[in-house]
């Protein structure tokens, strides 16, 4: 390959580089980092063709993402925060006040739960609105609720 070529991966490389400042992540830099491993590559003469150049740029990618990732990681930080993904965990046991009577039986009715209004199914009898209840689980968009003790 010619010089042309070692001088458009050396370019790519540092463009890729500085890009990471614009697109943080620690993924972009690696990137650049194996344009200027097959930069080097190819003035030293180890490889020739752009095949060649392509493959070393493709392993020499995944190596450095593979090897050194966790690094940045750390030393850069980011956001690690991690939420509950089951959304029955984080509404069960909480309190609702029922704002349209719910049953007898299968009767739907409503309350208002964390600032919004739901559909709710008791446990078969009466629960008048006004009433407080504490949610057991959701089923489909309707939340299944149950009386709470007048202690609780």
């Amino acid at each position: 390959m010619s010089s042309n070529s070692l001088l458009w991966w050396g370019i790519a490389g540092v463009v890729l580089m500085l890009a990471e400042l614009i697109i943080p992540g620690g993924i972009v830099v690696f990137l650049g980092a194996a344009c200027l491993i097959v930069a080097a590559a190819l003035w030293l003469g180890l490889i020739s063709g752009i095949a060649q150049a392509f493959t070393l740029w493709f392993i020499a990618s995944i190596v450095l993402l593979l090897a050194f990732r966790q690094v940045t990681q750390k030393l850069v930080g980011g956001d690690s925060h991690v939420d509950n993904t089951d959304e029955e965990l984080d509404i069960y046991n909480q309190v609702a006040v029922v704002k349209q009577t719910i049953g007898p039986g299968e009767q739907l009715g409503r309350v208002n739960f964390q600032g919004a209004d739901w559909p709710a199914l008791g446990d078969g009898s009466q629960i008048v609105a006004g009433s407080r209840v504490r949610v057991v689980c959701r089923e489909n968009i309707a939340l299944v609720v149950e009386p709470l003790a007048e202690t609780d």
